[in-house]
């Protein structure tokens, strides 16, 4: 049987006190919480949870799960690390009622008219 890793988050490099209490709102408190889920669905748990999407906050997460310091991020890696974040961010779900909201604000998304 495996034991549960109960170190905070805060245990894996690059991830400090702002990522913890991301994490917190997102209800990942320990390191197995995020091994466990992995980190494409930690992030979009955590804009779930109201998270203002940012690619770098997202970098610093997948690397600290690969246990590598923010440094050794090389730019090879961007185009699919970059592909991946786009695809939680058009993936998470919007709150609910912003739809309303936006149409009140006259920015909601187009609608389409019924063919006549």
């Amino acid at each position: 049987m495996t034991s549960r890793d109960t170190r905070p988050v805060t245990a894996l490099r690059n991830l400090g006190p702002a990522m913890q209490q991301v994490c917190a709102r997102a209800d990942l408190h320990t390191v197995a919480d995020l091994v466990e889920i992995g980190a494409d669905a930690a992030y979009a748990r955590m804009m779930d949870a109201g998270h203002r999407p940012h690619f770098m906050a997202y970098v610093a997460l997948v690397l600290a799960l690969q246990d590598r310091p923010f440094q050794s991020y090389a730019a090879s890696e961007k185009p699919a690390l970059r592909a991946r974040f786009d695809a939680i961010v058009n993936n998470t779900k919007a709150p609910p009622g912003i739809e309303a909201e936006l149409d009140k604000l006259g920015v909601g998304a187009p609608r389409r008219r019924p063919q006549a």
